[in-house]
This record gives C-alpha cells, structure tokens and sequence, in this order.
C-alpha cells in the first residue's frame, strides 16, 4: 500500500533530477506517445532523460520507441533484483542522451512496490536530469506507482465530456495520495496537454474548445496536439511522432517541450483553417 510510506525519504536523494509523470484519467488518449516525444524532445535538447513503462502487462512504450527486439530484461526484473539497472535499460539509438527502462509483459502489477520503484529512481536519478513515468490510465495499482514520487504531472485529455472530467478525478488523486502529499510538501506541479484536436470539430460543436477544457480543469496548458494521421504512422514506424518535424502534431510536441523547459510559445494548431467561406459552406 502506499500510505504511510513518506518515511522513505528518498525525495532528497531524487532532487537533482526531475520525476515527470504523463497520467491521465481515460485510456486511449496519447500518454505514451506524449511519454516518447517528450522524452526524445528534452534529450534532443541536451538533457539526460530516461522513460519508464508503468504500464506492467502490456508494454507499449518500446514499440513506440522502436527497441522492442532490444528488451532482454525489463523494470520488474530490476525491482526483484533479478537485473542491475544498466542491463535493462535500453539507449536510443537516435539519441544518445535517451533510455529507456521497458515494463514486463509477464507480470502482474502488483510486482511494482513504493520501495523498489523509489529505489529504481534514485538510482536513476544519479546519470539522468529528467525521469517520465509513462502510467497506465486511471487511478489503478500502476496508476498510483507512476505518480507516487513525481515532481510534475502532465495530465493527457482528449477534448470530450468523459475524458476531461476522468482527468478531474486524476487531479484529486495527485493532489492526495503523492509522496509530496504525504509529507506536507510543495504539491506536484500540473500541466494540461490537450490531445486529438480538431478545431473543425469544435466549431461544429462535436467537441469542446481549448478555452471550455481550461475553464473546467484550471491547469497551465503545455500545448494542444491536433488530431493527425501523423501520430499514428510515426507509432506503426517505432519513431517519436515529434521527430516528425514535418507534421502539425510533431510541430505541437516540439512546441510542448520548449514550453515544458520555460519557453513562451503561442499556442498553434487551435483555430479552423479552412477561413469562413470554407466554414459557411462546409468546405
């Protein structure tokens, strides 16, 4: 169980380095493909930066990353004692500034603990700047593991009813039941990311607008990904979609990142490009 587990005190240990959560309340919305461009993104930036798979029993985020033939022993393997660090993470290829830390396919969740994963990270913490929790959905065992020791949370919504008001519920549970919580510390740091957008669709009325998303979940927005064929190419092909630097949405997440590291940016890709002839007609 989590609480109660404050006593760890391994947040001193951790303090040279960032733990960034990618959390959100709804399945399906882009956490890992926000996981690896962010990722790509700070290293190509120049920082040490490592991402974590969470999610235990699927394992996406090396096929995301294109290392999938590459995972010979996996984050649990590393918990149990079974694999030091340095055999199961995997380096980028592209970008020797990144690593990957893959989750295990075979195993349960419950084989993630508080102990092991805060003594993974402070580990970790020792080469890497910034270290992404790639989490599950929801607010399930891998859930709370991911956001337990993070600094910042970027919480990942699409544009729709359902989706903001889980990422509602999300913010409830990393305002109570993180380390930070716990010992009455600063609370984590929230970012929004609002993914799948289509601003024709928000004036049409099929899904709501940056403005309607902000008002409900009052976070500082990190950036707006647009709904792209992009994104899911760049996933089938084991590549960022933010090296994409062709495409809108590897554009957004470039624009994510600079804003993530203090850059002020305006935020792109939120109005209808088709001009009012276009949106009168329907063209």
């Amino acid at each position: 169980m989590i609480g109660g587990l404050g006593h760890l005190g391994l947040q001193e240990d951790l303090s040279l380095s960032r733990v960034i959560v990618i959390t959100s309340g709804k399945g399906g919305v882009g956490k890992t493909t926000t996981s690896a461009s962010m990722g790509m993104g700070l290293a190509q930036k120049g920082h040490r930066t490592v991402v974590i798979d969470f999610d235990v029993g699927l394992r996406n985020l090396d096929l995301v990353l294109g290392c999938e033939r590459r995972v010979v022993y996996d984050f649990i393997n590393v918990i149990n004692g079974e694999a030091h660090l340095n055999q199961a993470l995997i380096r980028d290829k592209r970008c020797n500034k990144l690593s990957v830390l893959p989750a295990s396919q075979t195993r349960d969740k419950d084989a993630l603990s508080v102990e092991g994963v805060g003594q993974v990270l402070e580990e970790l913490s020792k080469d890497h700047e910034y270290i992404i929790c790639d989490s599950p959905a929801g607010i399930e065992h891998g859930a709370l593991m991911a956001m337990y020791y993070a600094d910042d949370a970027v919480v990942v919504t699409n544009p729709e009813v359902s989706s903001v008001r889980d990422s509602d519920r999300m913010l409830g549970i990393l305002a109570s039941k993180s380390q930070r919580a716990e010992q009455n510390r600063e609370p984590i740091t929230e970012y929004l990311l609002l993914s799948r957008y289509s601003p024709n669709r928000v004036v049409r009325g099929e899904m709501l607008s940056v403005a309607d998303v902000q008002e409900i979940l009052s976070l500082k927005m990190l950036g707006v990904i647009p709904e792209s064929q992009s994104v899911l190419n760049a996933s089938n092909s084991g590549i960022p979609v933010i090296l994409d630097t062709q495409s809108d949405a590897g554009q957004a997440y470039q624009d994510m990142v600079k804003r993530y590291l203090g850059e002020e940016l305006p935020m792109r890709f939120t109005s209808d490009k088709r001009g009012m002839f276009g949106r009168l007609f329907g063209g």
